[in-house]
């Protein structure tokens, strides 16, 4: 019996896939992430590079053709990048490991777990395409990474903003003692938060803007979205503050209750991840550990479900993460 072959989906195009989140006209800058580990590499021998056949797209390329001799192409191999990794480690180098987000956590989780963090090992996990950050549907789109790394313990997570953010926390995730998980944002990427007299601390939020009505705390390219949002609303003569949590884990508690009880006002946690397991969550266990109620409280994250494929800014504003569609939700829940 002969069965009508099925109409196989459209693939996304590779511009799909590595598509910058920078809108037309924004100010970039090349391969943070790259160029800020070559300069620290001219001053730590024990530094070394490390990917799963994605140099290119993780912007380690330029760390493999100013160090050759410290570069490890490990192949389509993520369980092996994580294990020789935590093995160089035990021999006292530094190993900056990178694939994509995706890939380094759902396939290497048991790796990163029992080899690396078990052992304390410095070994800094630097994934690219964290959250919604390409158009090539759920087997790229890393909307459930920090739910799984928040839970390994020991770990320290951090998920920059912008250019700056990756370029400062490159070295201080360097001379961090232990494993690191960084959300990588690659290519061309935006620069914001020079205009903020903004500088990263690991382990510390820092607040951007003051607002009367809104609190929004956030991470990752949220945070850019979230000072476009604030523009917006300002315009309607609604105050959001800003509060960037650069570092996921350890959460800086202290900033975070501070804020929100500086006030009665809306707090909207604004992430570029699943609503299940991330910073949302994260934040309101804390303030529900220190008996601190916020006015209101809302997560304006992705949805617990598997995404579309397609153009970035048409899912963005789908699923609620463009500057337009946060500043739609606030104006809805503030009525």
């Amino acid at each position: 019996m002969n069965m009508p072959l099925a109409t196989p989906k459209p693939r996304p195009t590779t511009s799909a896939m590595i598509a910058s989140i920078a809108a037309e006209g924004q100010r970039v800058q090349a391969a943070p992430f790259g160029k800020a580990l070559v300069e620290l590499a001219a001053s730590r021998p024990d530094v070394v590079g490390m990917t799963a056949d994605l140099a290119k797209y993780t912007d380690l390329h330029l760390f493999a053709q100013a160090h050759p001799e410290r570069f490890f192409q490990m192949g389509m191999a993520e369980q092996l990048l994580m294990a020789a990794a935590g093995g160089m480690a035990k021999e006292g180098l530094t190993p900056f490991a990178t694939t994509y987000a995706v890939f380094g956590t759902r396939r290497a989780y048991d790796f990163i777990h029992q080899v690396i963090a078990e052992e304390n090992l410095d070994v800094k996990i630097c994934c690219a395409l964290p959250g919604l950050t390409t158009g090539y549907g759920p087997s790229h789109q890393a909307t459930d990474d920090l739910a799984m790394m928040r839970a390994v313990p020991g770990l320290t997570i951090v998920d920059p903003c912008d250019a700056l953010d990756i370029t400062q926390a490159v070295p201080q995730i360097a001379a961090h003692r232990g494993p690191v998980y960084m959300r990588l944002l690659r290519g061309n990427v935006p620069l914001v938060l020079d205009e903020y007299d903004y500088r990263f601390e690991l382990g510390k939020a820092k607040m951007l803007r003051e607002g009367r009505e809104v609190l929004i705390i956030c991470s990752g390219f949220m945070t850019m979205r979230a000072l476009e949002a604030a523009q917006l609303l300002a315009a309607d003569n609604v105050g959001a503050a800003v509060l960037h949590c650069a570092t996921i884990k350890p959460l800086d508690v202290q900033a975070i209750v501070q804020a929100v009880a500086s006030g009665p006002r809306l707090v909207v946690v604004a992430e570029n991840h699943s609503v299940v397991g991330g910073l949302g969550e994260a934040v309101a266990g804390a303030l529900l550990e220190r008996d601190v109620r916020p006015a209101r409280f809302r997560l304006a994250g992705l949805p617990d479900a598997f995404l579309d494929a397609g153009a970035l800014p048409t899912l963005h504003e789908r699923y609620g993460i463009s500057a337009q569609a946060l500043a739609g939700r606030i104006r809805q829940w503030l009525g």
